[in-house]
């Protein structure tokens, strides 16, 4: 197991010579698949699978670059990594290769968009004449439109309950918190020392630990249930690798400023792929 995948080895029962060889061939492409690919298994859980809501990209794609996962590359493009995996014909565990383009959006990617009216020709009249007519009427004034004043967006709403028993990730002062589609204020930042533990706010599996996403530093993060995340950015040592079952209060970093002026951790929670203001669910203080 690496900080850039799982590697995963079945076992295949002996008995007979062609199942020592199916054994060889099996080990060797397990191997192979190791090199060069990224696999996050996840436990298995009963129940529907909720509803996503994910926000199409229409004709962008990314590009998987060494170390990259499904989890890393839907978190950077704000997309539910079920949705994304969909989209490209991949099922779990989500393996995917350097050099594969993703596209972010469903199906062809033809985005239904208004087209301007089409002008059609006003057939000629026999012998080419054109009608006389009296005196040009003037043009039609009309009066302007009365135009309701524009009202302020509305104010965010929490989503639905998310059934999970939230903990603080890290000790320390509040530095800054969650704005809506502000993108560098996309979760809180809690200040601390260099070293201080960094701890996994509910019980979850790692799926992504590394540093490949701009902006975050050693980032882990950890998938709670089928529509909930949360993220752990700004690292100094990650102690979880991807694949790895984790508990509530389990120490999984040390607080560091990988990627940031002072040390820190910057805490984000995701539904659905989207982030949400992580006051609404982490314990008052």
């Amino acid at each position: 197991m690496t900080n850039n995948g799982l590697s995963l080895i079945d076992t295949i029962p002996a008995g007979s010579a062609k199942t020592g060889r199916a054994l060889v061939v099996v080990a060797a492409a397990l191997v192979l698949a190791a090199c060069s690919s990224t696999v996050v298994r996840e436990p298995s859980r009963g129940g529907r699978t909720p509803v996503r809501v994910s926000t199409p990209k229409y004709g962008a794609s990314a590009v998987v670059q060494r170390g990259d996962t499904m989890y890393g590359i839907a978190f950077r493009n704000g997309i539910d990594a079920r949705d994304l995996a969909a989209w490209n014909g991949i099922s779990a565990p989500y393996t995917i290769y350097p050099g594969q383009r993703l596209k972010l959006y469903p199906g062809s990617g033809n985005a239904t968009a208004s087209r301007p009216p089409v002008s059609r020709p006003v057939p000629a009249r026999p012998g080419g004449a054109t009608p006389v007519t009296g005196t040009p009427s003037a043009p039609t004034v009309r009066p302007p439109v009365a135009t309701a004043p524009s009202r302020p967006p509305p104010a965010p709403t929490a989503p639905v309950s998310s059934g999970i028993d939230w903990r603080w990730p890290a000790d320390g002062q509040l530095l800054s918190r969650y704005v809506a589609g502000e993108p560098t204020k996309q979760g809180i930042d809690i200040a601390g020392s260099s070293g201080a533990p960094v701890r996994a706010a509910s019980d979850g599996v790692v799926v992504y630990s590394g540093s490949g996403l701009v902006g975050y530093g050693e980032l882990i993060i950890i998938k709670h249930n089928d529509a909930w995340l949360s993220a752990y950015g700004h690292n100094r040592n990650r102690m979880v690798n991807e694949g790895q079952l984790v508990k509530s209060g389990q120490q999984i970093a040390e607080m560091g400023r990988s990627g940031a002026a002072r040390d820190m951790l910057h805490f984000e929670v995701r539904y659905n792929g989207k982030p949400v203001d992580p006051l609404l669910y982490l314990p008052k203080k």
